[in-house]
């Protein structure tokens, strides 16, 4: 077993635990810091705090059969700026907005903003590029429900205003359209820690952001963190729930990460993705539980306007030791994917009760900067995942999603306006509770999807009795399965080796317009 820093800050360090295991493993370890024990944990990713700035520590990690040691030396910090010393209150009552941007504008580079035990009542802050803020354990942001004490951005600022040049600073589904500031704003800063046990609550429930969610009403609704064209920010520790719309939407930014963190949004509340890294690279998320009302993950980048006029791919992302559950999808890619996705690595991670798997969407309209290649989804175990893994290449989102170019199953023209996907590689994976279908993937017929390979899978389906008809893909006209095991339309080439399937209703492997075969292992009981 091996110990891996995942991330170092001033006051606490995250660990990972490298080892073939989703998310835990079977027994605790136990971890000492300098001697003195602090945790047990069955979790591969745990993070140790209440650690001084600019000190050398000692770690030690034993499980059953290990014990592991590595040595580090904490962050520096220059200085340390208690909210209340500048006049907020805390007391979930008083409005603390100002306050708190207050002590955000005035730490200096290498400072931290302390955020200490109450619940701060706030509407947007916009961070500082050099500093760390520090939400204390006991400490609760707590959204303003007034959606009038939010600023609008505008979707883009044009050159009427002064610049030579189009500026996003916000985005709404993968359009450049005017949105409420989020509870945590970023745009143009570098730098930034965010840590702590505390919570950011987006306080959704208690305002009308869940209402009438179709409407734009003054803008669309905020996210609830928005990092926009930011580099180098972390975020450890925080819990982030009841969100607006969607919970974490990095755009535009590189080198993001996030660990050990907890995102929860009731189950039915409308658009609250869990996390959304749109036209970003570098980006990490590792140690996460999520449980949302959509999407646990969807990586994007952006619909045509964006991809052809700020083309920016997806780039480079890597999902890692995460329990993503109660999402639409465990983690998604598309369907705005207008300037391409790639480099996807998602592993030892923990799937239950999603809809979907692994879920890949787009459709005619996308653009032909819209590729999506290199998904890797490894080390994955899925609980009563009703769909495990869906591609759909006929997405009916948009106000045109219904047309006939968009929906038509007979070849097109392929042209500028044609998405492609390359490569998905799918490994080591074990699914329980199947419902619909194991596969089902569906590509276009003028370009079909590249190569699927599937790996060591062993998956069982619910009992009959216990499953029911339902799509796996969003297509018109596309009929309801139940027990289909792998289902293949419009496609290059498939590699199945090693597929194990239990308890489905057909033994049948359904390719149609498949044009290589490499079928090496796959059974069924």
């Amino acid at each position: 077993m091996k110990i891996r820093v995942a991330g170092l800050f001033n006051r606490s360090i995250t660990i990972e635990l490298d080892n073939n295991k989703p998310y835990s493993m079977d027994k605790p370890c136990t971890y000492y810091l300098n001697g003195n024990k602090v945790k047990e944990s069955d979790r591969n990713v745990n993070t140790i705090d209440g650690l001084t700035p600019d000190m050398d520590y000692m770690l030690k990690v034993c499980g059953e059969d290990f014990c592991e040691e590595i040595s580090f030396h904490t962050k520096k910090e220059l200085c340390c700026i208690d909210v209340r010393s500048i006049g907020a209150k805390g007391d979930g009552v008083s409005n603390d907005t100002a306050f708190l941007q207050a002590a955000i504008g005035a730490c200096p580079e290498g400072g931290t903003v302390h955020i200490t035990e109450g619940t701060y009542l706030s509407g947007p802050l916009f961070l500082k590029s050099n500093i760390t803020i520090w939400l204390d354990e006991d400490a609760v942001l707590l959204g303003d429900p007034d959606r009038n004490h939010y600023p609008v951005l505008p979707g883009m600022v044009k050159e009427e205003y002064g610049f030579s040049k189009e500026i996003s600073l916000a985005s709404w589904e993968g359009n450049p359209i005017s949105t409420f500031a989020s509870l945590i704003t970023g745009i143009g800063v570098s730098n930034v820690d965010f840590i702590g046990r505390g919570i950011i609550d987006g306080n959704a429930a208690a305002s009308d952001w869940w209402d009438n969610v179709s409407k734009k009403r003054g803008a669309w609704r905020p996210k609830t963190v928005f990092l926009n064209s930011c580099s180098n920010i972390r975020f450890q520790g925080v819990t982030i729930k009841n969100s607006p719309s969607w919970t974490v939407h990095p755009y535009y930014s590189d080198k993001v990460s996030f660990y050990d963190m907890d995102i929860t949004n009731p189950d039915n509340s409308p658009n609250t993705d869990g996390f959304d890294p749109e036209s970003c690279t570098d980006v990490e998320i590792i140690g996460v539980r999520i449980s949302v009302g959509d999407d646990c993950i969807a990586i994007k980048s952006g619909k045509m306007y964006m991809g052809i006029n700020h083309n920016k791919p997806a780039d480079n992302i890597v999902i890692r030791n995460c329990r993503l559950e109660h999402g639409h999808g465990s983690v998604t890619v598309g369907s705005e994917v207008a300037s391409g996705v790639s480099r996807i690595n998602i592993s030892r991670c923990l799937f239950v009760e999603t809809d979907r798997g692994l879920r890949i969407k787009t459709r005619r309209g996308r653009g032909e900067r819209s590729v999506i290649d290199d998904v890797n989804l490894s080390d994955i175990r899925m609980e009563n995942v009703r769909m495990p893994f869906t591609v759909n290449m006929f997405y009916f989102c948009d106000p045109d999603g219904h047309t006939s170019y968009v929906q038509d199953q007979e070849p097109r023209p392929v042209d500028e306006r044609t998405p492609r996907i390359g490569r998905i590689s799918v490994k080591n994976i074990t699914c329980t509770g199947v419902n619909a279908s194991l596969v089902c993937a569906y590509g276009l017929p003028e370009r079909p999807i590249e190569e699927l390979i599937f790996e060591n899978i062993d998956a069982e389906f619910l009992p009959e009795a216990e499953r029911k008809a339902e799509c796996p893909i969003m297509m018109d006209g596309f009929e309801k399965m139940n027990g289909r095991s792998i289902y293949l339309r419009n496609a290059g080439k498939i590699t199945i080796n090693n597929v194990n399937i239990k308890g489905a209703a057909n033994n049948a492997l359904e390719l149609i317009n498949v044009a290589d075969e490499n079928i090496k292992g796959l059974s069924y009981a």
